[in-house]
C-alpha cells in the first residue's frame, strides 16, 4: 500500500529534508506546494492520506488552510502535522482547537518525523 502525502511548505530545502527523512519507508508518494492556496487547489485532485504543513507561508498559513481542511466534511479524516519555527505555546492550541493531530518544532530529527508520520497512519514498523 502506498500513502499520499502533501507536503506544504514555503522552503524547498525544508520540503526536501521531510522528503528525504520519509522516502526510507519507501511506501509515500509525495506532492510538494509552497503555500496554503496551491494546497486548496490540489486538494480535490488527490485523496491525500496525510497532510504535513508548515505555518508561516505566504497567502493561506498552515492554520488557516487546517481551519478550512477541518471544517470540510471531504477532508476532515485526513490527518495534519504541523511543522513550525513557532514554539508559541498559544499558537500550538490554536492548531489543536482546530483538529491538527501533531505539532513538531523545527528543527526536528529524521527519526521524529518518521515516528509520527507512521503513527498517523497508523503502519508497523
Amino acid at each position: 500500500m502506498s500513502y499520499n502525502v502533501l507536503i506544504v511548505e514555503d522552503s524547498a530545502s525544508m520540503r526536501s529534508f521531510i522528503i528525504s527523512s520519509l522516502e526510507e519507508i519507501d511506501r509515500f508518494q509525495f506532492f510538494e506546494v509552497s503555500n496554503g492556496f496551491d494546497a486548496l487547489k490540489l486538494l480535490p485532485r488527490v485523496k491525500f492520506d496525510l497532510i504535513i504543513t508548515d505555518i508561516n507561508m505566504p497567502d493561506i498559513n498552515g492554520l488557516e488552510l487546517a481551519n478550512f481542511i477541518k471544517k470540510d466534511k471531504r477532508y476532515r479524516h485526513i490527518p495534519i502535522i504541523i511543522v513550525t519555527t513557532e514554539q508559541n505555546p498559544e499558537i500550538q492550541k490554536k492548531g489543536a482547537a482546530l483538529g491538527t493531530e501533531c505539532y513538531i518544532t523545527k528543527p526536528f530529527t529524521p527519526e521524529l518525523i518518521q515516528r509520527v508520520v507512521m503513527e498517523q497512519l497508523k503502519m508497523k514498523g
